[in-house]
């Protein structure tokens, strides 16, 4: 094999071997407009280890970066730390072509793989606090479940203090640059903020146990390295205390206004509401969902402290575009928000009471009457918008101040 690709040193004995997503625009709903990377480790022990594998594309990619460090059939162990393909699309074909003593994965892990690739390959389960030797080194096991998985688990290289946090702490990113400090901060943030209000936002209430759970287990943490996006080695705080924010939904005085349109009717709305809070405050996002993706929706959504959805009606529902939103905005239930609804319609209007029935499935504390009108909005209508908008705002200030 010609080594094209090469293994990047994470530390004295780890190596990323992963893949780089160049192309990659949509993962399952969420777009990625600047690709993704898929992270695997070589841990350079006495017992050589492998920490997840890569998306089946990808396998001959991730075998060169290894052929880089060391002739792949030498690799002993396999950790599946996340059962997810993309990170374990190759795993049974690279398992048959280095033949490994061992692979390893949570018990939650072991029942996953083998619904998902159906082979009867013996893998071996590991159990939370577990550790394995891998001779002249320890791997330490941690379950996170539900982050983003039932098999999701963490391991542990105590000698380099490296954690391989799975899809913890990562995000959609592809770059040649492998480490935090190589990015701008900015950037950081925004990738990551992104990853985390499309993927992790379920699953806050896990995310802050396993964040006890972590800072509770005594590991001298010094590089975090997770499947996908740069690994972190310089400021792990930085991604840590975000997480802790986020996983508590801490909310800011910031709305988001977003709607569907068909004749600018309820686009007429929405830029009045926004007119208005603004006018009182708040830092206000105004979308319309036929040029924000659902994605990006969820980013602005993450820790603003209002939501205020509109729509005209279209064949007794809301707009399509606009259901598509609201549908993958509360599968991903965001915490603590004020909001309100308004919107236009022409026969009938059933698309309010749509909204109205999403906002309250997800819990969404509704402080204004809900601001409707029949085809096209005029001046009374209008302010009854601006007046929307000064209720949300001073609630939404009276609860932060």
């Amino acid at each position: 094999m010609t080594n094209i690709y090469q293994a990047v040193k994470v530390s004295e004995h780890v190596y990323w071997v992963g893949a780089i997503d160049w192309a990659i625009r949509d993962f399952h709903g969420y777009t990625t407009p600047h690709g993704s990377t898929y992270n695997a480790y070589l841990v350079m022990a006495d017992k050589i280890t492998l920490i997840d594998t890569v998306k089946a594309p990808f396998m001959d990619e991730m075998l060169s970066r290894i052929a880089s460090v060391v002739d792949p059939s030498k690799i002993d162990y396999i950790i599946s730390n996340h059962s997810e393909q993309d990170h374990t699309g190759c795993l049974w074909q690279v398992a048959e072509l280095v033949k490994p003593e061992k692979i390893f994965a949570s018990a939650m892990g072991v029942k996953a793989l083998g619904e998902i690739f159906h082979k009867n390959n013996s893998i071996e389960t590991v159990k939370d606090g577990q550790s394995l030797s891998l001779g002249n080194m320890d791997l330490k096991f941690m379950e996170t479940r539900m982050i983003h998985w039932p098999d999701s688990m963490f391991s542990y290289l105590e000698k380099d203090g490296v954690l391989f946090s799975q899809d913890a702490f990562g995000m959609h990113l592809a770059t040649f640059e492998r480490f935090d400090d190589e990015l701008a901060a900015d950037m950081l943030e925004y990738e990551a903020a992104t990853y985390y209000a499309n993927i992790v936002l379920p699953f806050s209430a896990q995310v802050l146990k396993t964040l006890e759970k972590v800072a509770a287990s005594g590991w001298t943490i010094k590089i975090i390295a997770p499947d996908h996006g740069p690994v972190w080695r310089k400021d792990l705080n930085f991604i840590l205390n975000l997480y802790n924010k986020w996983a508590r939904q801490v909310r800011v005085k910031k709305a988001v206004v977003v709607y569907a349109t068909m004749w600018h009717s309820t686009e007429m709305m929405a830029k009045a509401i926004a007119e208005s809070l603004a006018e009182e405050g708040i830092r206000v996002k105004l979308l319309n969902v036929d040029d924000a993706h659902r994605s990006e929706v969820l980013y602005e959504v993450l820790e603003a402290g209002a939501l205020i959805a509109g729509s005209p009606t279209l064949n007794n529902h809301m707009m399509p575009q606009m259901a598509d939103v609201m549908t993958y905005m509360k599968g991903l239930k965001p915490a603590n928000l004020t909001g309100a609804v308004f919107g236009s319609f022409g026969w009938s209007g059933e698309s309010l009471k749509d909204l109205e029935a999403t906002l309250a499935a997800m819990k969404v504390e509704i402080v204004a009457d809900t601001v409707s009108v029949r085809h096209v909005p005029d001046g009374d209508v209008l302010n009854k918008c601006r007046e929307l908008g000064k209720t949300v705002a001073a609630q939404l200030n009276k609860r932060l101040s």
